[in-house]
C-alpha cells in the first residue's frame, strides 16, 4: 500500500513537471484585468490579425506542398518498380536530416542578390539587377519547409501503401480497370488518412519552427512571441499569441490522432502485399525517367543541393574556421543533448513500466500527457516556464527561481523533457508492444515483480528499443533552437544557437560549419530508420 502511495506521488509530481508551461499559458489569461485589456484590443487590431493571415496561408500551402510530394514519392517507390527504386525508398528520408532553418540559411547564400548564381549570371549575361525571386519570403518558407518536412507523408503513405494498396491494385487490374483509375480510386483513398496524419505532423512542426520565420522576415505566432517576449518586453501578449498557437496546434493533433485512428481501422481490414501476384508494376522509359525524376528531385532539393551550398562557404574560409570555439559549442550541445537523452529516457522507461505493471488512471493519465508533450512549440514552453518564474518573483522578490532557470542547465533540460520525452515514450511503448504479456505472468510465478520484473526480464527485450529512444531525443535536442536561443545558460551557446546568430548576422561562411555538423547528427537515426526499412 505504501508503495503504490509512493508511485502515485511520483507520478502525480511528473504530471506536475510535464504539464507545468502548458497550464502556466492557461492560466495567464487571469491576469487580464482593466489594463491588460487595452493590450490585448490593440494585438486584435493590429499584430494578431497579420499573424494568422500569414500562420493559415504558411500552412495551407506547406500541407499542399508536402501532400503532393509525400504522396507522389510514396505512390512512386511502393506501386512501380523502376531503376533506382530501392535505393529511393531510403533516400527519400534524407532530408530528415537537415534542420529546416539549415536548409534556409542555405539557399539564402546561393540564391540572395549578391549570392555566386545571380552573380554568375550577371557576370557572363551582362545584365544587372535582381534576376531571381528574392528567397527570404513567404514563397521561398514554403519551398523550405516543403522539401524538409515532406518525409513525414512520405513515410506513412508508404507504410499505409505497402500494408494494404498493391494487392488491392492488383485485384482492380484483373477486374479491368486502367492504371489512372486504379490510382485514384484504389491507392488514393487507402493512403488517405496516413497523408492526413503526415501532413498534421508537418504543419505542427512548421507552427513551431522559430530559425526560418525569423530569419526569413516572416510575421507568424511563434516570431510574434518572441517579439512581444524579448523585443516588446510584454509578457502577457506573449502569453496570449502562446494561446493561440496552442489552439491552432491542438486542432492538428486532433486531426492526427483521428487520422492515426482511420489507419488503424483500415489495416485490421488489409492484409500484408507478399505475394507474387501484387508485386510492384514495372515501368520503362518515359515513365520510368518520370518516376526516377519524382524521387530525385526531393532529394536533391532538400538534403544534397543544401549540402553543397554549405560546403562551398566552408571550403572557401577553412583557413579562417573558428576551431576552437566549434569544439566548445561541440561540446555545450553534447552534455546538453546526454543529459537530456538519459533523463527523457529514463523517464519514458518509468512511465512506459508504470502503465504495464499498475495500469490506474493517474497511470494512463501521466502517459498521455506525456506523449502530448511533443506536439507543444518550443515558444509556448518557453513563455510558459518564465511566467511562473516572474509571478513567484512578484511574489517574493528574494527568491533565487530565476536564476536556477535562467543561469543554469535547469530549465533548458526541463524545457527539453516536456517537449522530446514524448518521442522517448513511444519508441519504448512500441518496444513494450512486442513482448507478450505472459511473459510477466511467467516471471511473477517465479517471484520477479517490480524492478527485478523490469530488470531480469522487460530489459534484456528493450535493449533496442531504449537505445533507439535516446537517439531520437539526442538528435532532436541537438537541432532544436527556439527553447535553446532563451534558456541556455550564460557563455553556453550551442551549434543550433550559433548557427542561427551567425546566419543572422550574414556570416553565412562561419555559419556552414556548425550546420553541417548539425546534419551529420541528423544523419544518425535517418541511417537507422532506412535499415529498418530495407530489412522490412
Amino acid at each position: 500500500m505504501l508503495r503504490r502511495f509512493i508511485s502515485s506521488v511520483l507520478l502525480f509530481l511528473l504530471m506536475a513537471v510535464l504539464t507545468l508551461p502548458v497550464l502556466a499559458v492557461l492560466l495567464s489569461w487571469l491576469e487580464l484585468d482593466a489594463q491588460a485589456l487595452p493590450i490585448l484590443r490593440q494585438m486584435l487590431q493590429t499584430v494578431l490579425p497579420e499573424y494568422a493571415f500569414t500562420s493559415l496561408l504558411l500552412c495551407l500551402s506547406v500541407a499542399l506542398g508536402v501532400a503532393g510530394v509525400g504522396m507522389g514519392t510514396a505512390s512512386a517507390v511502393t506501386l512501380f518498380e523502376f531503376p533506382g527504386r530501392r535505393f529511393f525508398s531510403w533516400a527519400l528520408l534524407l532530408p530528415l536530416a537537415m534542420p529546416a532553418y539549415v536548409v534556409a540559411y542555405a539557399y539564402t547564400d546561393f540564391l540572395q542578390y549578391a549570392g555566386p548564381l545571380q552573380s554568375w549570371l550577371r557576370a557572363s549575361m551582362g545584365l544587372q539587377g535582381r534576376l531571381l525571386p528574392e528567397i527570404r519570403s513567404l514563397g521561398g518558407a514554403v519551398l523550405v519547409f516543403t522539401v524538409a518536412l515532406y518525409p513525414y507523408v512520405y513515410l506513412l503513405a508508404r507504410t499505409a501503401l505497402s500494408e494494404r494498396a498493391v494487392h488491392l491494385m492488383e485485384a482492380a487490374r484483373l477486374l479491368g480497370a486502367p492504371l489512372s483509375r486504379r490510382i485514384r480510386e484504389v491507392a488514393l483513398p487507402l493512403a488517405r488518412p496516413a497523408v492526413a496524419a503526415g501532413v498534421a505532423l508537418a504543419l505542427m512542426e512548421t507552427l513551431a519552427d522559430f530559425g526560418v520565420s525569423s530569419y526569413f522576415g516572416i510575421q507568424t505566432f511563434t516570431a510574434g512571441i518572441y517579439k512581444a517576449w524579448l523585443a516588446m518586453d510584454n509578457r502577457l501578449a506573449a502569453a496570449q499569441l502562446a494561446t493561440a498557437l496552442l489552439l491552432v496546434v491542438a486542432v492538428l493533433l486532433k486531426i492526427e490522432h483521428q487520422a492515426q485512428k482511420r489507419m488503424r481501422f483500415a489495416g485490421s481490414r488489409g492484409g500484408r502485399a507478399g505475394a507474387a501476384d501484387a508485386a510492384p508494376i514495372p515501368l520503362s522509359g518515359l515513365r520510368a525517367g518520370m518516376a526516377w525524376a519524382v524521387c530525385a528531385l526531393p532529394i536533391a532539393l532538400g538534403f544534397v543541393l543544401p549540402v553543397l551550398f554549405m560546403l562551398r562557404p566552408l571550403v572557401a574560409g577553412w583557413g579562417e574556421l573558428p576551431w576552437t570555439q566549434f569544439v566548445r559549442w561541440s561540446l555545450n550541445s553534447l552534455g546538453l543533448a546526454s543529459l537530456s537523452a538519459a533523463l527523457a529516457t529514463g523517464v519514458a522507461l518509468s512511465l512506459a513500466f508504470a502503465l504495464r505493471h499498475q495500469p490506474h488512471a493517474l497511470t494512463r493519465a501521466a502517459v498521455q500527457l506525456a506523449s502530448l508533450g511533443y506536439a507543444v512549440p518550443g515558444a509556448v514552453i518557453v513563455v510558459g516556464l518564465l511566467l511562473p518564474v516572474g509571478w513567484l518573483q512578484a511574489a517574493a522578490p528574494q527568491t533565487a527561481a530565476g536564476y536556477w532557470i535562467t543561469s543554469t542547465v535547469l530549465g533548458i533540460v526541463w524545457a527539453y523533457l516536456v517537449r522530446f520525452t514524448a518521442v522517448a515514450l513511444q519508441s519504448v511503448q512500441s518496444g513494450y508492444s512486442r513482448i507478450p504479456t505472459s511473459f510477466d505472468d511467467s516471471a511473477r510465478m517465479l517471484g520477479s515483480t517490480g524492478a527485478a520484473l523490469l530488470a531480469r526480464v522487460h530489459w534484456p527485450l528493450l535493449k533496442r528499443s531504449v537505445g533507439a529512444a535516446g537517439l531520437l531525443v539526442f538528435v532532436d535536442v541537438m537541432k532544436e533552437l527556439p527553447a535553446t536561443l532563451v534558456l541556455r545558460p550564460f557563455n553556453s551557446d550551442t551549434l543550433a544557437v550559433v548557427t542561427y546568430q551567425l546566419a543572422r548576422d550574414e556570416r553565412l561562411g562561419e555559419a556552414a560549419l556548425p550546420a553541417l555538423a548539425l546534419v551529420l547528427v541528423g544523419l544518425l537515426p535517418v541511417l537507422l530508420l532506412g535499415r529498418t526499412l530495407r530489412a522490412r
